[in-house]
């Protein structure tokens, strides 16, 4: 323990060194390399962050959590404690500024998606009712909800006859992102949900039956469970964007697709992409029944992780969902 502080002592110490000797030879401070010499998105974006974070003026530390109407004194302030004149680098006040949008944005849109997730559904709002009687007519447009009590309910993926209780995990969060896909995207999401209640009838291969008796295999290939709830699987899918949000995951993503503040809308789209990508997914994976669920999803989850270790990484979905929101 006392070897790991000493050396986190000394790569700081040979660190702030580094920086101090790349200023006296470039005459640029790190956030002018880091602004001139990284091209923008996330990679620039990220460097930006960690530079602002682990410098020793407060100034610096504060600057990736002030309001957002802040921003602009804020680099006027950082402009002026590195000495660094706004006529001759009019360049670096621009980048710094989009820079902090998204950074500040990220954070404020974590709160956002709290605030969303914390609140319960409430029977008694209206709004809330409202929503969740709309995700039924995006999602099966042709067929009357006979009562809002009612079995009917099943039919888009909920486990009982009043879905209410099935969004106390993710709160209003999971309705609000199924209500979006549903409506943003109304051919897919019908169409995902139609491919989900269907059961997989295939031809049985010798190595299958090699496994199973005819029996047992007749009953896998005709099992209903092969599929699954649309709408449960949603509000897990909303976890785990919800988690990709939070645990900084999604950085990479957002830092990419959004010039400046990434959004609720973002975020949403984002869900959309990935309820997309997960039912494909399942579609390779070939579970046998729905007990297999949690470890489709968790090597999912470690996919998505993978790719958005890649700094020029952006989800970029292909669907009407995204239109108007991605900007590279």
């Amino acid at each position: 323990m006392l070897i790991q502080v000493c050396l986190y002592f000394y790569c700081k110490f040979l660190w702030r060194c580094m920086k101090f000797v790349m200023r006296k030879l470039t005459g640029r401070c790190e956030l002018q390399r880091i602004c001139y010499g990284t091209k923008p998105g996330a990679s620039r974006t990220m460097k930006i962050e960690t530079s602002l974070r682990d410098s020793k003026s407060k100034l610096l530390q504060t600057s990736v959590s002030v309001h957002p109407d802040a921003i602009e004194k804020t680099i006027d302030d950082i402009m002026e404690l590195k000495k660094i004149n706004p006529d001759i680098n009019p360049q670096l006040g621009i980048s710094l500024q989009a820079c902090l949008l998204q950074i500040v944005g990220y954070r404020n849109l974590i709160a956002d998606v709290e605030k969303l997730r914390r609140e319960p559904y409430d029977s008694d709002n209206p709004q809330h009712e409202e929503m969740l009687l709309k995700l039924w007519e995006f999602l099966k447009p042709n067929t009357p909800l006979e009562s809002r009590i009612s079995k009917q309910w099943c039919e888009i993926g909920f486990q009982g006859d009043d879905p209410k209780t099935d969004f106390r995990g993710m709160g209003l969060l999971g309705l609000y992102n199924l209500q979006y896909f549903a409506e943003r995207d109304a051919t897919v999401a019908q169409q995902v949900l139609s491919d989900s209640v269907h059961p997989k009838c295939r031809d049985i291969t010798k190595e299958e039956i090699s496994k199973f008796s005819k029996t047992e295999w007749e009953k896998k290939k005709m099992d209903k469970a092969i599929g699954y709830s649309f709408a449960i699987v949603g509000i897990n899918i909303t976890d785990l964007a919800y988690n990709l949000l939070v645990s900084g995951a999604l950085k990479t993503h957002f830092y990419n697709i959004a010039p400046e503040a990434p959004t609720l809308s973002h975020f949403q789209q984002t869900f959309c992409y990935l309820m997309h990508e997960f039912h494909k997914f399942w579609i390779e994976e070939d579970p046998m029944d729905i007990m297999e669920f949690n470890r489709v999803r968790e090597k999912f989850r470690k996919r998505i992780i993978k790719q958005l270790q890649n700094p020029d990484m952006a989800l970029c979905p292909h669907f009407a969902a995204s239109e108007g929101l991605i900007n590279m």
